[in-house]
């Protein structure tokens, strides 16, 4: 040993060999990546030292403890208090000193950190020495004149337990002490390097080779787990998270559609069995678990987004305490919703969070497990079911890759799976499976809602179950979320919809599924087209797409503000809509063609609630028309075509006639079998034979309609009112009145609203002498009275004469 010791003394005096690293009094935390050292067959880049009551601690995961789990080695310290580090960097052939002293030493030396300890008077005290030997590591001990005790401790822990008690006589440390704190661990025992020992506990004979490679041969097959004293019993884990389904032999299914799987169908449990049923999210070309169901006996229990849970398609209501329904365990709390069953000494546990599936089963060993997660070898085609699976769910989706994904990053995140703490769960589930179903997924798919952490958690959670080990601060050294609860739990979504986080608030809301919102992003519409009833309008918007827009529905209303869009609790589809007896505020609007009601969804006045406002303002227009007439078969039909009648008016005698066309030229005269639309324009002319057309002029006083043959009918329309057109009518022209023994007008042609009986046209006719221009009506524009006046009127006996139309 003085041999050994002196060799490093000398080698720490080599001038450039050494580089300090910071002082410590008390403790102090120590990066030593330049000299990592590999302890007990795990490696570390950072020491942790204490003082504590004469106790020198070196750990490698924190800060010494008692109780608490870590990797220490335990000295005594004499009076030392306070010290430094510095690393020495240098190969140590083999067949050096140290290997002639240590056997088992197998590899060069690289490096070696060397811990000077002092007192408060800065005397020396004690040398601590942790030397690189890659995959194995020395420890060296020497003390100086100031180390008063008889004695020198050196105690190995690992995980927290003692697995190495060593005691040096002072005498020995002075000149220089050296031992090997090399080795392997597996499942919590620490095995010496270059050695092979059977082990009933784990039932495998372990090898822990010269370079302090551990290796295992178990006597249980690939779905037992041992039980101790050499006995394995069937205890596996089948885990599903996204489209990837670890099975429970650790091979990996990828999931290529949004079809419903069988998952597991024990042949030891008739009639029992567990389904997936997969749809897409964010990307139409990556599928996710979406829901579990349990078949048995007729039954089927649906488990689903947020912790929701459906008895033969009727909800029922969990808790922490477990309820029996049809001989299924159901119980739910913050990691989820778990269903249990145990029949014929086999048990079988379904824990599921919205997002990953976890299978465990248990019992004696030897019968055959069906599905995607048992080791039968069927196909993914074989195992998919119909009766839960939509028609088009096998129809593939291309997307462009995500540009946000770096897939390098994403393979180093899952490959964390196979480092400290994760590493404590290697030995009983193998990580590999895993690593592959986390970088499958999430190369395609981005790391949003958790995802990336959740692919841990099924690791860990898989873990427990079969090795029973906890996996201590994992989510603290992941940024993981502290608090190991089910995602979106009681968030429930529709069937188009999924629980996802909002980018923009940070919040849990339902998203739109990609293939539902691929029907309205490309036309940026929220929704399904108006759909326009005989008295009314309705239109229907997605509150999810409603919610990609960060619009919020409670805050939208029509015309009228009193009219709100109403949800569906189901579909979580928002419904507006406006009637003939109540139009919500909607605008009538007509034309030659149609009539015309529009409305507009728009964003309440929210100036009441200050200054801001964190929604964007909007205004949907939406419309229905009905074509003039309303129904397309109504036609008129003139009773007569042509009306004539004998008129004595003082000295005057002569005939007056009134004739309808269909056209200005007053060449396509209507006959009485003729069918005219409503809205259609008609020609009316009224013209007199008899008259001196030098002395005498016609004058159309005035026509209208009435609902009654009567000309003073109480159901009154007018057309003309003394000599001028309606001003309340658009569609009425005069033409020719007061200018010769005939005149004409036009109009478009009506009936009385909620009559169906005939309407009958009147025009009173007067006789003008042509003494002056009085006899010509003048109207204005825009007041459309007459204002010659009447008493130039020769006529004492005004003529009027009538028309009747029918439908």
């Amino acid at each position: 040993m003085v041999e050994f010791l002196l060799y490093v003394a000398a080698f720490c005096m080599l001038s450039g060999a050494t580089t300090a690293n910071k002082t410590f009094i008390s403790s102090g935390e120590m990066n030593i990546t330049s000299c990592p050292i590999t302890y007990y067959g795990q490696k570390y880049d950072k020491v942790y030292v204490t003082f504590n009551q004469n106790r020198f601690a070196v750990c490698f995961n924190n800060l010494y403890k008692p109780g608490i789990k870590n990797d220490c080695i335990l000295m005594s310290g004499g009076t030392a208090d306070r010290g430094n580090l510095a690393v020495l960097s240098r190969e140590i052939p083999t067949g050096s000193g140290v290997h002639k002293l240590l056997p088992n030493l197998k590899g060069a030396g690289h490096c070696v950190n060397i811990i000077p300890l002092r007192d408060s008077q800065h005397s020396e005290i004690e040398q601590v020495e942790l030397g690189n030997f890659g995959a194995q590591a020395i420890l060296a001990i020497k003390t100086y004149s100031g180390y008063t005790s008889s004695e020198v401790e050196a105690d190995a822990l690992v995980d927290g337990l003692t697995v190495s008690k060593q005691r040096f006589q002072t005498a020995e440390t002075i000149k220089g002490v050296i031992t090997d704190v090399s080795g392997c661990r597996l499942s919590g025992v620490i095995y010496k390097t270059n050695t092979t020992v059977r082990n009933p506990d784990i039932c495998s004979t372990v090898t822990c080779d010269v370079n302090g490679v551990v290796s295992a041969v178990s006597d249980c097959g690939p779905m037992e787990r041992c039980q101790g004293n050499d006995s394995c019993i069937l205890n596996t884990v089948c885990s599903v998270t996204g489209s990837a389904v670890v099975d429970f032999i650790g091979r990996v299914h990828s999931v290529p559609d949004r079809c419903g799987y069988t998952l597991l169908k024990p042949s030891t449990i008739p009639g029992f069995q567990v389904l997936g049923v997969f749809k897409e999210r964010r990307r139409k070309d990556v599928s996710f678990l979406d829901r579990v169901i349990l078949q048995t006996d007729g039954v089927q229990i649906s488990l689903e987004q947020g912790s929701k849970v459906q008895v033969n398609n009727k909800n029922v209501m969990l808790s922490a305490t477990t309820q029996v329904v049809y001989g299924v365990e159901l119980s739910k709390d913050r990691t989820g919703v778990t269903a249990k069953i145990t029949s014929s000494n086999y048990s079988i546990s379904i824990l599921f969070d919205g997002y990953t599936a976890l299978i465990h089963m248990t019992g004696p060993d030897g019968a055959p497990v069906n599905g995607l997660c048992g080791d039968s070898g069927s196909t993914l085609s074989e195992e998919r079911v119909s009766e839960h699976s939509a028609t088009d769910c096998k129809i593939k989706h291309n997307e462009a890759a995500d540009g946000t994904v770096n897939c390098n990053t994403i393979t180093g995140w899952c490959n964390v799976l196979k480092q400290a703490p994760f590493s404590a769960c290697n030995s009983y589930v193998d990580p590999e499976p895993f690593v592959t179903s986390c970088t499958q997924t999430l190369c395609k798919y981005p790391a949003v809602d958790h995802l990336d952490c959740q692919f841990l958690e099924a690791y860990v959670r898989a873990c427990s179950y079969q090795g029973n080990v906890t996996v201590e601060e994992w989510r603290a050294k992941t940024s993981c979320s502290d608090v190991p609860q089910v995602f979106c739990q009681d968030k429930f979504c529709s069937a188009h919809e999924f629980c996802g986080v909002d980018s923009v608030s940070g919040e849990t809301r339902c998203h739109c599924r990609a293939i539902f919102a691929a029907k309205y992003k490309p036309t940026s519409s929220f929704g399904e087209p108006t759909v326009c009833g005989k008295k009314s309008a309705t239109v229907t918007l997605a509150n999810c797409l409603l919610e990609d827009k960060g619009i919020d529905y409670s805050l939208l209303h029509l015309n009228d503000r009193t009219c709100r869009g109403k949800i569906h609790n189901q579909t979580h589809m928002v419904t507006f809509n406006f009637n003939s007896d109540n139009t919500c505020g909607a605008v009538i609007m007509a034309n030659n063609s149609h009539i015309i009601y529009k409305n507009t969804i728009m964003t309440q006045n929210i100036s009441m609630f200050g200054l801001i406002t964190r929604h964007d303002l909007v205004h949907i227009d939406f419309t229905c028309y009905y074509t003039q007439p309303d129904v397309n078969t109504l036609a008129i039909k003139l009773k007569h075509s042509s009306v004539i009648q004998q008129i004595a008016s003082g000295e005057w005698n002569y005939n007056l006639t009134m004739n309808a066309y269909a056209s200005p030229d007053h060449m396509q005269a209507i006959e009485s079998s003729t069918d005219i639309q409503l809205n259609e324009k008609l020609w009316v002319e009224l013209k007199t034979e008899g008259l001196d057309e030098e002395m005498v002029v016609v004058v159309t006083d005035s026509c209208w309609a009435t609902d009654q043959p009567s000309p003073s009918g109480s159901l009154r329309y007018d057309l003309i009112i003394k000599g001028c057109p309606n001003h309340a009518d658009q569609t009425v022209k005069v033409d020719g009145n007061g200018m010769g023994t005939s005149s004409s007008f036009s109009f478009n042609a009506f009936q009385f609203s909620g009559n169906t009986g005939d309407v009958y046209l009147h025009c009173k006719v007067e006789l003008c002498v042509k003494q002056s221009k009085t006899c010509t009506p003048t109207c204005n524009q825009a007041q459309r009275r007459r204002r010659s006046a009447m008493a130039k009127y020769e006529d004492e006996n005004p003529a009027i004469i009538s028309m009747a139309w029918t439908y």
